[in-house]
Formats: structure tokens, C-alpha cells, sequence
């Protein structure tokens, strides 16, 4: 990489995770279609980062993302969009325990954090999305959500003027499509990067006092005695994988989540495991919000999940006593990373 297009890639990570100016701003033209490797924030793995080789990643195309990423003319009655259930400002997810699309309708999931989605082998609670760009169109088609169809959704923003020339910097010519639409909101999605945090700078940074000394004794039973590891592995705290935990399983009718796409007995009631990182700013938490808080998912982990025929051989109780909830609590808060909400963009009209 030149060193022109190095400076590009910092400052498209600033913008990204710290809400600073549009890199618009900083020069007159419409940003570059040039491809760009984006800067990691400490702890990240780059070689794990997942873009497509028909995706690659522009800066006019983040730009492009962004703005489509935050615009409600994608859905139905124009009130919703990607934003609305994924705000910055709420660690982007909405911080409720089902999220609300048009018409005041309530889903039956839990908004999943964009935060490194682009770690992810698979996207959504249940998986069925094999990449962001699948992901991208799929809430706009869900009656609950968006209400739209991809194809009125690709003519709403085709009647903007506004939008041509930022699908002219994208892919060369203003044309818009589903495709397009897709890529853009996706590549915007992989700058969505959080790292260096206490954590991070603990451990690869070698600071001693990043850490408290409770933080260090929960990280200690974090990788032992809490069995936290068996699925909250690696830099992103997930394996990517998915477990019945119990949640909701005592229900009348209860989501069976991955069974839904695999129809595989095994896979009854089990959800992806979703990174740890900012996990203090996506309550409440499983992949129906039932659990409020921290402590309460401490405890739902401490007893070993919630009894069902299908329950994780992962799961079992831990025996924590008071003292070690509250250190391993010290632990989760210093997941958080050192970005602060992105500023929402003046859409084109």
C-alpha cells in the first residue's frame, strides 16, 4: 500500500469508530475508488477480516454505505432504517429486548451489535446469512421490519438525485441496484471496529495497570473456572458458533433458532455467540432480550444455563461465589472499546 492510500485507511478507521468528520471533508473531490486495507485498532486480527473479493473495500463506497446505512427510504413507510435497529449511539444495536419496525410492530429477536460483524462466518442470531451483503437486504424485505422489497427499495433511492454521484464514485456509473445497495451498506458495516480496549492493551500492549486488579482476577477466571473460553474465544470473545443456552426454551412455543436453518435436531434452541466486546452498551442481552443486566447473565451462566433436552454439553454450573461475579464483572467492563458514536450523515435529496 502507497503511503497516500495508508493515510486514507487511518483516516476512514477514525471516521468509522471515533464519529469524527466525513473524510469528504477533507479534500473536494468525492472520495476514492481505490481499494483500501482498514486500519486495525489494537487486538484485532486483519487476516481474519472477511471481504469478499467482489466486494473489496473503497472509501467511496463506505461513504456510499453510510449514508444508505442510516437512510429510512429503504423501508416501506420511510420511518425505518438500518440505524433505527442498529444505532451507534446505542452500541449499535436499539437497546431494547425485540426491536420495532414499521408500523410500531415488534420483532421476536433481539438486534444483534454490528460492532466486528465483519469477523463473522455467519450473520444474524440463527446464521442464516453467510455474509454482510446477504444480511443487508434481508431486513428490508421483512414485513416487520422494513416492509419493503428490495425492488421498491432500489427505486426509492434511484428517484433521490442526490444519490447518482455517490454511485458514480462507488462503482463508476449512477446506476442503482440491489446488488449495489447491498455491497455498500456492507463495506460501511466492516469500518463498524472496536479494539483497544483495557483488555486489549493488557494483553497485547504489555500495560501492566490497564487492568484493575479485580479486572485481572476475572480475566483469570474468565479463561479457568468460569469455562468462559468454551465459547467466547479468541480477539472477538466468540466462536462463531451456535448453543442452546435454555433462553426461552420453557415457553409455549419457543424459538428453536440455527434449527430453523438446519433442521438438525442438535441445532434446537441454540444461537450464535456473540462477541463480548462493548458488551456493556448492548443490554439487554440473548437473542430474545430477556436478560436485563450483566449480573443477571453471570448468574444465568453460573447455574448452568436453563434446563432443556437440547442444552449445551458446554453449559454447567460453576459455583462462583460473590467475590468472583463481581471480578468477573470487573473483567466484561473492560471489554469496552475506545470509540466514541459516529455523527448520522446529511442524506442526499
Amino acid at each position: 500500500m502507497n503511503y497516500s492510500r495508508f493515510l486514507v485507511a487511518i483516516a476512514l478507521t477514525i471516521v468509522s469508530v471515533a464519529g469524527c468528520a466525513a473524510i469528504r471533508d477533507m479534500t473536494s473531490a468525492m472520495p476514492s475508488s481505490d481499494p483500501i486495507e482498514p486500519a486495525m485498532p489494537l487486538g484485532l486480527d486483519i487476516d481474519l477480516f472477511q471481504v469478499p473479493e467482489d466486494n473489496p473495500i473503497t472509501p467511496a463506497k463506505i461513504e456510499l454505505g453510510k449514508l444508505l446505512y442510516f437512510d429510512e427510504r429503504l423501508s416501506a413507510d420511510g420511518t425505518v432504517s438500518c440505524a433505527t435497529c442498529h444505532d451507534p449511539v446505542k452500541g449499535f444495536t436499539d437497546q431494547a429486548p425485540v426491536s420495532t419496525g414499521i408500523r410500531g410492530q415488534k420483532g421476536g429477536r433481539s438486534a444483534p451489535t454490528v460492532i466486528n460483524t465483519a469477523f463473522n462466518y455467519f450473520q444474524f442470531w440463527d446464521g442464516r446469512s453467510p455474509s454482510l451483503e446477504d444480511q443487508a437486504t434481508g431486513p428490508v424485505g421483512n414485513p416487520i421490519e422494513m416492509g419493503s422489497t428490495m425492488m421498491d427499495a432500489v427505486a426509492a433511492i434511484a428517484a433521490v438525485p442526490g444519490y447518482a454521484k455517490y454511485f458514480k464514485a462507488a462503482y463508476g456509473d449512477p446506476q442503482v441496484s440491489e446488488d449495489r445497495i447491498a455491497k455498500a451498506i456492507a463495506t460501511f458495516e466492516r469500518t463498524v471496529l472496536s479494539g483497544n480496549s483495557k483488555w486489549d492493551r493488557y494483553v497485547y500492549a504489555d500495560e501492566e495497570n490497564a487492568l484493575s486488579e479485580s479486572a485481572k482476577r476475572g480475566l483469570e477466571l474468565f479463561e479457568g473456572k468460569a469455562l468462559c473460553t468454551r465459547c467466547h474465544a479468541g480477539f472477538n470473545l466468540s466462536d462463531s458458533l451456535f448453543h442452546n443456552l435454555g433462553v426461552g426454551m420453557d415457553t409455549a412455543k419457543p424459538d428453536l433458532g440455527r434449527y430453523g436453518v438446519t433442521k438438525d435436531e442438535k441445532d434446537k434452541g441454540a444461537f450464535k455467540t456473540p462477541t463480548l466486546r462493548d458488551i456493556q452498551k448492548t443490554a439487554p442481552y440473548m437473542h430474545d432480550g430477556s436478560v436485563a443486566t450483566l449480573e443477571e447473565v453471570v448468574e444465568l451462566y453460573n447455574k448452568g444455563g436453563e434446563p432443556n433436552p437440547w442444552l449445551s454439553s458446554k453449559m454447567e454450573p460453576l459455583n462462583l461465589d460473590g467475590a468472583e461475579k463481581a471480578d468477573l464483572l470487573a473483567f466484561l467492563l473492560s471489554l469496552e472499546g475506545d470509540w466514541q458514536p459516529m455523527v448520522p450523515p446529511r442524506l442526499p435529496q
